[in-house]
């Protein structure tokens, strides 16, 4: 295959692969509607690549107006929306100013630059704008992908294509300068220009691939807390909170010590046949939301059924607990329901223990708490019980 035919089939190639993934994204957006917004944006960003290099294939066959400038603004705008769909993947945020002004920024430069003989700035602005925003969206990936609080970090490795497009760029940019004499069209068959789309296609596969995988793991996460969640408060369900006690206990005989609290909204059967389920409900999201300030990040919040919950504390002793019980049973106090236009007053009674040598099991351990909780109501309610 001759060197003209290589630059064309490659050019073809790329523009049919980002083809192809428009597809796909948007069928994961509007059909499994599968992380809807960042689908959405990568769906954008291959459909601004393919048409962006259709129209630049184009170049001499139709009116150059419609085949420069928009071809090299749609350029920008395919990096300015990758970057944006990797922000939306990784942080759950869409950050579309950012990106718009980018796209608005060089749009502005381009419309200045003359589209007549040589083209080297066109390419330059291009190149080093697509440059920063992949360095931009590889540093935010990278960031959010390696800091990941909970406790299953996804490889940040993962944002290695974004750092390799940046490079891309930035060396296309660079060869205009080291190379003046070159030309900016890529059809043309020069070594570095075949180099860069071999690169170009590799790096549009991988980086579909790896944004594919972690919207995947995305999902998969969703489902996997959906199955450990409570629905009415997002604590831990009884499930899920067994397994992260008998954790703790497989620690614990490890030596790393644990503590529990007890937790029995007060009066809460009183609640609901004067006020309603609704109320009750509300009042369990309530004393939750109250509580949520006296956890820290290894701390285990679960619901074992009803009003009663339980705070799994690591590395916590029977002191320890007792600070955190009673700060605890402080805020539920001071905070009354309010519903139909009165206050409710609520309460909590706690029970708190911390593992023992003697204890065969973490079934043990959570007795001892619940015999705890129980004296705690026997002595009047809204007390701390050890």
């Amino acid at each position: 295959m001759s060197a003209p035919s290589q630059t064309l089939t490659l050019l073809a190639g790329i523009i049919a692969v980002a083809g192809v993934s428009t597809v796909v994204w948007l069928a994961l957006a509007m059909v499994a509607r599968i992380a809807p917004r960042a689908s959405l944006t990568m769906a954008g960003a291959n459909g601004a690549a393919a048409l962006s290099l259709a129209l630049h294939a184009l170049r001499g066959g139709l009116p150059d107006g419609l085949t420069h400038w928009p071809a090299d603004v749609l350029a920008v705008a395919s990096f300015a929306l990758l970057g944006a769909a990797v922000a939306a993947i990784t942080t759950r945020h869409l950050p579309w100013k950012p990106s718009a002004a980018a796209v608005a920024a060089a749009a502005l430069v381009l419309l200045m630059l003359p589209y007549d003989g040589d083209l080297r700035w066109q390419g330059r602005v291009v190149s080093g704008t697509a440059a920063v925003l992949m360095l931009a969206a590889g540093m935010t990936a990278w960031r959010h992908l390696g800091g990941a609080t909970d406790g299953r970090r996804t490889p940040a490795p993962l944002a290695l294509p974004l750092f390799l497009i940046a490079l891309l760029m930035a060396l296309r940019g660079a060869d205009s300068f080291l190379h003046p004499g070159n030309t900016a069209d890529i059809r043309l068959p020069s070594g570095f220009n075949l180099a860069f789309l071999w690169a170009a296609l590799a790096l549009t596969l991988l980086q579909n691939a790896t944004l594919s995988f972690l919207v995947l793991m995305r999902l998969i996460r969703r489902i996997e807390r959906l199955l450990e969640r409570d629905p009415l408060t997002d604590t831990l369900n009884r499930r899920a909170f067994d397994q992260a006690l008998d954790y703790a206990h497989a620690w614990f005989k490890r030596g790393r010590g644990y503590a529990l609290v007890m937790i029995d909204m007060d009066r809460f059967k009183q609640l609901n046949d004067t006020l309603g389920h609704a109320a009750g409900d509300t009042a369990l999201r309530l004393m939750v939301h109250e509580l949520q300030p006296c956890l820290r990040e290894v701390d285990r919040f679960g619901r074992l059924g009803g009003e009663e919950f339980c705070v799994l504390l690591p590395d916590t002793d029977i002191a320890g607990a007792a600070l955190v019980a009673e700060r605890m049973r402080a805020l539920v106090h001071a905070a009354p329901l309010r519903w139909l236009e009165q206050d409710w007053p609520l309460s909590a009674s706690f029970g708190i223990t911390e593992a023992e040598r003697g204890d065969a099991s973490s079934d043990a351990v959570l007795a001892r708490a619940d015999a705890a909780m129980y004296r705690a109501k026997g002595q009047g309610r809204n007390v701390v019980q050890a």
